[in-house]
């Protein structure tokens, strides 16, 4: 007993199978497809199968095509694929296939969900036991069939397809293996590269470009070797996929997922025994860049205090005033990279609930905030040249590069050295008491405590420091001045011995190492 179905709704592909009903002459199949999203009709009389309508996103196809005749065959199978996301449309008579529509990448808005439309009957040819994905339709003999379809984001329910299969990640490979596209692919799930290997190629180096709202240094690089082409044929396809979404790689527990996937795929090849592997270069890692920002300024503030006496000495006006110059250009810098390294780590908890802050901040905060001021105090003049520091022994002087005792000097010292001082410690309790309540009162304050007291030991160590640095007056003044200073030779210690507990949690959990605060 046949089964009746009224529609296909919620099928993104369509199959619809049926027996061919003909006669003994030479047959054909015609076909007249245009863009749109109206319908679809598939009809038979005697001597000819036909396919016409509107649904394809691209194609525009008009043609017929000779079949393959036997005088003793009157009937003949035949079946209509349409796949919308790939733009394709064959149609399989007898065994052969017949593209009509080839492959034109992948399709954002497509023509799919085709529901059953009005049938009429025929007597003698046409369509008989026509089905839709194995479900009959009716038994009976119809002329033709009619299906209608409807406008979707075919590359949104194809994510929400694959994430709910177990070989998702397979599907989304092949079918931007299938899609004839070239260079880059975007799908709401995963952003990829397909590349042509031809007989000229001899390997390559790239990075997926970085979807919305992902930092690029978090992508991984890739090289492809020579020695994956093929040696039979002339052009090899790889696609290489970059998945953002872990949800198509979590089986069971998600605590063992991973955060970001990269897949490789040649077309139709099975390689074993690569004479040079594909290298896969891990994702940047950007504390590094602001470690070795506060590295840097941290070296030249040495180095300028190394040769300060020296070139004091030299009683050359310029030379001193270029050196007073670069002394506080790099006092200012190392001041402003110690608010750069606590700001850093604040954001990185903090944009875990907001948005995702650029390196390139962090640099110009670093290095070109310090630039802009010393560069205009050079513009104003009387402020940098040799200085006399105050001593009790009238007989013995000391003298130092640096920022003259003139009133414009003075002025410049309290609004720029220290307001940079109280705006770098106030900014530090305002970032703790910010992540404070921010995650305090969460389920995952227990998992974030570690990167919470992360920052709180930044703050002691840079908010301590200037914070002594600006209670130099009074009775305990020279308390105060031995104990900046001790603390402040200690900074580079303390740095390396933060970095190696950092280092060795990364390793430890397999985190980059902003993520290693959490392990």
């Amino acid at each position: 007993m046949p089964v009746h179905v009224a529609a296909t709704d919620n099928d993104r592909d369509f199959n619809m199978c049926g027996k061919w009903l003909h006669g003994i002459a030479p047959r054909n199949l015609e076909y007249d497809l245009k863009t749109g999203c109206e319908r679809i009709e598939i009809s038979a009389n005697e001597i000819t199968l036909s396919i016409q309508g509107r649904i394809t996103a691209k194609c525009t196809q008009s043609s017929s095509i000779q079949l393959d005749s036997n005088p003793h065959q009157n009937q003949s199978h035949f079946c209509v694929f349409w796949e919308p996301l790939l733009d394709l449309l064959i149609v399989e008579v007898n065994g052969k296939n017949h593209t009509l529509c080839k492959p034109n990448g992948l399709q954002g808005t497509c023509c799919t969900d085709l529901y059953q439309g009005v049938q009429e009957n025929a007597h003698m040819y046409g369509i008989v036991n026509g089905s839709v994905k194995g479900d009959v339709i009716t038994g009976d003999l119809k002329r033709n069939y009619t299906f209608d379809g409807a406008q979707i984001n075919c590359k949104e329910k194809f994510c929400d397809e694959a994430s709910l299969k177990p070989r998702g990640a397979n599907m989304i490979e092949e079918v931007v293996m299938r899609s004839n596209a070239k260079g880059r692919v975007d799908l709401p799930c995963a952003q990829g590269t397909v590349i042509e290997m031809n007989e000229e190629f001899t390997g390559h180096n790239f990075t997926v470009p970085a979807p919305r709202f992902v930092d690029a240094n978090t992508i991984p690089s890739v090289y492809i070797p020579s020695s994956l082409k093929s040696v039979s044929r002339s052009r090899s396809i790889v696609v290489y996929i970059y998945y953002k979404n872990k949800t198509l790689f979590e089986i069971g527990s998600s605590d063992g997922a991973l955060d970001e996937i990269v897949g490789l795929s040649v077309e139709d090849e099975t390689i074993e025994n690569l004479p040079e592997p594909v290298r896969i270069r891990g994702e940047k890692d950007p504390s590094l860049l602001v470690h070795r920002g506060l590295a840097v300024a941290t070296f030249f503030l040495s180095l300028c205090l190394s040769y300060i006496s020296r070139l004091a000495n030299a009683e050359n006006e310029t030379v001193c005033k270029i050196t007073g110059a670069l002394l506080h250009y790099s006092l200012l810098s190392t001041l402003c990279w110690m608010t750069v390294e606590m700001f850093h780590i604040f954001s990185f908890i903090y944009c875990k609930f907001n948005s995702e802050l650029f390196q390139w901040v962090f640099y110009l905060a670093g290095f070109g905030i310090p630039a802009l001021l010393v560069g205009k105090l050079l513009c104003i003049g009387d402020i940098y040249g040799l200085r006399n520091i105050g001593n009790e022994d009238i007989t013995s002087q000391y003298f130092m590069c640096w920022m003259l005792n003139s009133d414009r000097s003075r002025l410049a010292h309290y609004i720029i050295n220290i307001g940079l001082f109280a705006v770098a410690t106030s900014s530090g309790a305002v970032m703790l008491f910010l992540v404070a309540i921010k995650i305090h009162t969460r389920p995952e304050w227990r998992k974030n405590r570690m990167a919470f007291l992360s920052i709180w030991g930044l703050i002691c160590l840079f908010g301590t420091t200037l914070g002594l640095g600006l209670f130099n007056f009074g009775p305990l003044s020279e308390t105060m001045l031995f104990l900046f200073c001790i603390i402040t030779s200690c900074q580079g210690f303390f740095h390396m011995l933060r970095y190696y507990i950092l280092e060795r949690t990364k390793k430890m959990c397999g985190l980059s190492s902003d993520e290693a605060v959490q392990c």
